[in-house]
This record gives structure tokens, C-alpha cells and sequence, in this order.
């Protein structure tokens, strides 16, 4: 049972990947960090030195160190100082790792606020995965839809990172979509996410078979797509359609729904 003040792996990372996630702060020592050089999934690191000259206006964090002692204590305190409702994750990372949590590789985390770019007229692929960047990786990025022809143009131009178009790292492999690219190369594997990679791969490489719910997607998705001309106002919109479908995967996939009751007998 956390202590006052702290808060449990796991009860942090049911709060990863929704839209009120609180701000996960790293204040780990550098030499911390290259003995573990990963990350918890929508971390920052935040030097401990640097934590009162935060500019973020206030609102809920939760403080990472190695294992939940005085870093993150002090850290925690002094951000509440500042009218932060500030929590320490008990144990610190080492507890988050030891029960199995996805962690990032820091060598593959793009920086804070990348640009990302793809074709526009997104369907499936596209706002699945901006979805999961968002959620999952970076709460700050920027995407960018262009013509199909100028992506690579844009992404070299713009320093841009691009994705779901040929030949680039993130972007269709065999039989898997870029989202499952994404999970792969981020390590976000965790059995929420892969039962939503399960319906987004059926559903954007048109193999209903793989999820009862793929063909589902695929019909909002489709909707969407003609409800919005402005691909920014589609994201917008699906990022809502993913949230739910994300609660769905960790929390609903087992519920049905039979009303009138008895109707199936």
C-alpha cells in the first residue's frame, strides 16, 4: 500500500494514455540514468536542480527517481510548494521495471515537441499512430499532413520524423501496420495495447478476421474521413475515438451488451 504522498506503479500507469495523464517528471541523477537509460512512458527528465524554476503551470505529477527515496521526495515536495498536487512513485523506476511496465529506450525518444509527417486524407494508420504518440510517447508533438509525393521532401526540410509511408522506420512491416512498428521500436507492448494493435492492424489492412471490432473501426474511420476536411479537426476527433477504444482494451473487452435482457435465449 503506497504511503502518503506516493502513488504505485500501478496505479500510475492506469493513468498513462488517458487525456488527464498528470506529468511524469525524471528527476533521476545522470549516473542514474546511463545505468538505466529508459524511460517511463510520457516522462521528461527534470534535473532535481531545475525543479523550482519549472515555467509549467501547476496541475498533477507524479516525481521518478531510482527507487522513490529522496530525489523524488524532494522533488514532489517542492513542486507541491509551488501548488503542484505532486506524487512519488513508490519505489521508483526500479519498481516500475521490476513489475514488468513498458519502459522506452532514451536513445530512440524523439525530443520533446517533434514534428511528425505523413499523407494526408488519414484513414486508420494515421490516427491511430499520432494517437499513440500523443498518449504514449510525446504529449507535445506536432503532425504534419502533406501530399504523399512531398513527405520525405518535408521531413528533410522541416526536420520532420515520418511515418506510415514507404521506406521509412516507421511504417508497415509484413504483416504489421506502423502502429505495431511503433510498440515494437518504443517497447510499448503491454496487453492493452496489443489487444488495440490487434483491431487497428485488421482494420487498416482489411483483415476483419483478426478482431470482431476491426470492421468497426474501419466504418468510423471511413465516417470520419468524410466528416472532416481539415485533416488537424480529423485528429482532433479521433483522438476521442481512440481514447475510448483504448479504455475499451484495458478495461471493457470482456463486457457484452444484451437488452432486452434474455433477448438471446
Amino acid at each position: 500500500m503506497p504511503q502518503f504522498g506516493q502513488i504505485s506503479p500501478a496505479q500510475a500507469f492506469r493513468l498513462t494514455g488517458t487525456p488527464d495523464a498528470p506529468r511524469f517528471f525524471d528527476v533521476r541523477l545522470a549516473e542514474d540514468v546511463a545505468t538505466l537509460p529508459r524511460l517511463i512512458p510520457m516522462s521528461c527528465l527534470l534535473p532535481h536542480g531545475e525543479v523550482a524554476g519549472l515555467a509549467e503551470p501547476p496541475g498533477r505529477a507524479v516525481v521518478i527517481c531510482s527507487k522513490g527515496r529522496k530525489l523524488s521526495e524532494g522533488a514532489a515536495a517542492w513542486l507541491r510548494s509551488l501548488g503542484w498536487q505532486a506524487e512519488v512513485l513508490e519505489g521508483g523506476i526500479l519498481a516500475w521495471e521490476a513489475a514488468g511496465l513498458p519502459l522506452i529506450p532514451l536513445a530512440d525518444l524523439p525530443a520533446p515537441g517533434s514534428t511528425w509527417v505523413t499523407r494526408h486524407r488519414p484513414k486508420i494508420d494515421r490516427i491511430a499512430c499520432p494517437w499513440l504518440i500523443r498518449r504514449f510517447i510525446d504529449p507535445a508533438a506536432r503532425f504534419l499532413f502533406v501530399a504523399p509525393a512531398e513527405v520525405a521532401a518535408v521531413a528533410e526540410r522541416f526536420g520532420a520524423i515520418p511515418f506510415d509511408v514507404e521506406d521509412v522506420r516507421f511504417s508497415h512491416r509484413g504483416d504489421n501496420c506502423s502502429f505495431d512498428a511503433l510498440l515494437d521500436d518504443f517497447q510499448l507492448h503491454c496487453e492493452a495495447l496489443d489487444r488495440l494493435a490487434l483491431v487497428v492492424r485488421g482494420a487498416d489492412t482489411d483483415r476483419h478476421d483478426l478482431a470482431p471490432q476491426a470492421a468497426g473501426l474501419l466504418a468510423l474511420s471511413v465516417g470520419l474521413s468524410r466528416m472532416y476536411r481539415d485533416d488537424l479537426a480529423q485528429l482532433e476527433a479521433g483522438m476521442a475515438l481512440y481514447d475510448s477504444l483504448y479504455r475499451w482494451a484495458r478495461d471493457g473487452h470482456d463486457e457484452g451488451h444484451d437488452w432486452p435482457q434474455g433477448r438471446r435465449e
